[in-house]
């Protein structure tokens, strides 16, 4: 046994029986150490002026401590203990400080030390020699929290394992939403099937509704359905879910996001997962219970065993002493009721629509390709950008499109309509004889789509005056002028001012053109 181990009563025993003048093998054979070991003792205390004296005045445990630490020659590590990489202590010693694991250290090592042929176990085991050389630090402390009621519930998401969902037939991922009050330990929890937001959210005011009040603060994990950007120091600020915020916001509560990598920082609601994982799971057999059967089944355990067992920090059930002295101290609940808000990011795509939960939405032209964000509430849709709202739309449907024909550029938004019914209508509208127009294109080709020249045409007329656009359209069904380049030609020399010509009935007249052209003379038919 090391000296720096040794127990100071053992020694001090050590030199009561040499006082009283036993030899080296009766004191070894008492105090259960070999005779070399106690020669090597003998010798530390004899230097250090102890070993003699009154065997009533015994020296105190200090100072043997201090005559062995000074006088006795170390005891040489075990084999076992010779690391192979004391040459690169130094590098393992600064990369560890430094904040690197082992793995990272052995890696470092392969690619910058030549003759390194060490291990990942060898660094760990170096690299644990070297941290309990340093001793315990501050850092290294638990500080227990004391939770004054009210003040703070803890939440979490745990794996809860595959079930049947009932509404799909389907076995299905579920998770345990938890959350658990720091004072009373009272607990909510419910099997989900997914950690989005607007799970998260809504688990929250099932949690609020079951306790009837709502807690203070809330401390989550760093899941992104709550915190979008993690601290990761004292100096740094977390950002938080845009949804997130305005549930607090409603509720009244503030959110404390637990550190990264620090689970234990928000142990109580780690121990409620695992207390429901061992003895509410671990009782019902999902090859037995669906989703809705574990839903039904969990409620009825926090009522009747959870809520009620004595708990083993409180010594109180921790529904008993939540209705005693934590439910008085929580927030009320809201006089409104909570919609849920959903925030979505998005881009505005060449159509100038975004695309959020299956339907699409419009937004001015001039934003096309630009980032946005999307606030969305059971009847409507908010579009901004750089916190200004850009556009406002009613919620649809997933596969909707809606459309503000104002967000389109000017002349082109007209060219989403792909009905020729929506553009006769139109073209009825302007008057009977740019419908009757629109209704000659339309005939004629039975394989051809007209539906781009009835665009074109339709539009140019709409821009005119109605009596004009009509006698445009008359001349051009005179002439049977279909395509609105002539059309424009005729409005471009005023020609719907001039008197008709007679209506050409020879064969040989070319349908679109402005000018009739004469037959094929008889000279050159076969």
């Amino acid at each position: 046994m090391g000296a720096h181990r040794t127990d100071m009563h053992r020694l001090q025993e050590l030199v009561r029986l040499h006082r009283l003048g036993r030899s080296r093998r009766d004191i070894a054979r008492l105090l259960g150490m070999g005779r070399d070991t106690i020669a090597t003792y003998r010798g530390a205390l004899e230097k250090a002026g102890l070993l003699d004296g009154d065997a009533a005045q015994l020296p105190p445990f200090d100072a043997l401590k201090e005559a062995v630490t000074a006088n006795a020659p170390p005891a040489p590590p075990p084999p076992q203990q010779r690391s192979s990489l004391e040459r690169f202590r130094p590098d393992v010693d600064r990369l560890r400080k430094s904040g690197a694991g082992p793995t990272a250290i052995h890696d470092w090592l392969r690619l910058h030390q030549e003759g390194y042929a060490g291990s990942v176990s060898a660094v760990k085991r170096l690299v644990a020699r070297l941290a309990r050389a340093d001793g315990v630090c501050p850092e290294d402390v638990a500080i227990a929290v004391e939770t004054v009621p009210g003040e703070v519930a803890q939440v979490d998401f745990g794996y809860a394992g595959t079930r049947l969902d009932p509404a799909t037939g389907e076995r299905r991922k579920t998770w345990l939403f938890v959350m658990t009050l720091g004072f009373s330990r009272h607990t909510f929890a419910e099997l989900v099937f997914d950690q989005t937001v607007e799970t998260w959210v809504r688990m929250h005011v099932r949690a609020f509704e079951y306790f009837e009040s709502v807690p203070r603060v809330i401390v989550p994990d760093n899941l992104k359905a709550a915190v979008i950007r993690a601290a990761f120091g004292a100096s740094d600020t977390a950002v938080l879910h845009r949804t997130y915020r305005e549930l607090a916001r409603h509720y009244g509560f503030q959110i404390d996001p637990t550190p990264p990598r620090s689970p234990e920082k928000k142990g109580k609601v780690e121990r409620g997962v695992g207390y429901i994982r061992r003895n509410f799971l671990a009782t019902h057999d999902p090859k037995e219970f669906d989703a809705e059967q574990t839903r039904a089944a969990l409620a009825r355990w926090l009522r009747e065993v959870a809520g009620t067992r004595r708990h083993a920090v409180t010594g109180r059930a921790p529904a008993e002493l939540f209705a005693e002295r934590e439910l008085a101290a929580m927030l009320p609940l809201p006089r409104t009721a909570y919609e849920v808000v959903l925030w979505r990011d998005a881009r505005v795509q060449r159509d100038v629509h975004v695309q959020v939960e299956g339907a699409f939405y419009s937004v001015p032209w001039p934003h096309m390709g630009q980032a946005v964000k999307v606030r969305l509430t059971r009847a409507t849709v908010t579009i901004f950008l750089a916190d200004a709202v850009v556009a406002t739309h009613a919620r649809a449907s997933r596969g909707r499109r809606v459309t503000v024909e104002a967000h389109l550029p000017e002349h082109r938004g007209d060219l989403r309509h792909r009905s020729i019914e929506h553009w006769l209508v139109r073209a009825a509208r302007v008057g009977p004889a740019v419908r009757g127009l629109v209704d000659d294109i339309v005939g004629d080709d039975d394989v051809l789509s007209p539906l781009r020249r009835v665009q074109a045409v339709v539009a140019l007329l709409e821009a005119q005056p109605r009596e004009r656009a009509e006698r445009t359209a008359d001349r051009a069904r005179h002439f049977g002028c279909h395509d609105a380049r002539g059309i424009r030609g005729i409005l471009t020399r005023d020609l719907d001012l001039a008197a008709p010509v007679a209506t050409p009935t020879e064969p040989g007249w070319i349908t679109g053109a402005r000018f009739a052209r004469r037959p094929a003379s008889p000279t050159t038919e076969s």
